[in-house]
């Protein structure tokens, strides 16, 4: 068995990674207060409205790696929430329907396995934006997104809507205490 990395946001505190995210998010911020104190100094001795455009174009919140640090980030977030309720909440109300879905869920939890280990990856590579200079960290944050669209298309390939309803008529009543958020 592999030990899992305390990196993977399920070994990690609760809201660690918010935190992180709030530090790195602020740090920026902070850095942009700073020149936009600067360019309003400029501004009162004289700067030309080019030299001001310029400056504002520089902010480090307005960089394409900024941006794509931050989606990636937001995204890998909400991928893995959503597939955690999915594993948690709907899948084994899914099984208490259809026991005959078993072999569906499965291998549903098996794509969110290998999604959650590159999204790992991505967010991984998303934060090594901020510290790390060259091209092998963006070759690495576009090899997992690469992997992880492969991953999708061959999911999408597999999933028909028998092997995904698979219901029948003869199906268990899921009692209103085990539905959860899922029944909404």
């Amino acid at each position: 068995m592999t030990q899992q990395s305390t990196d993977h946001p399920q070994s990690r505190k609760p809201g660690e990674h918010l935190l992180d995210s709030l530090k790195t998010i602020h740090t920026h911020l902070r850095h942009d207060l700073a020149v936009c104190r600067a360019l309003a100094e400029q501004v009162a001795a004289g700067a030309t409205p080019e030299h001001i455009r310029a400056q504002i174009e520089s902010l480090q919140t307005s960089s394409p790696l900024w941006k794509l640090r931050v989606n990636c980030l937001y995204y890998c977030r909400i991928v893995h929430t959503h597939h955690s309720l999915e594993d948690v909440m709907m899948f084994p109300a899914l099984q208490q329907v259809n026991p005959d879905l078993g072999p569906v869920v499965d291998k549903l939890m098996a794509d969110h396995r290998q999604v959650s280990r590159l999204l790992d990856e991505i967010e991984a590579s998303a934060n090594a934006l901020v510290v790390e200079v060259g091209t092998s960290i963006r070759v690495r944050i576009v090899t997992a997104l690469q992997g992880l669209c492969v991953l999708k298309k061959a999911r999408e390939r597999r999933q028909t809507p028998s092997s995904l309803v698979g219901l029948s008529s003869k199906q268990k009543p899921i009692r209103p205490e085990r539905r959860g958020i899922c029944s909404i």
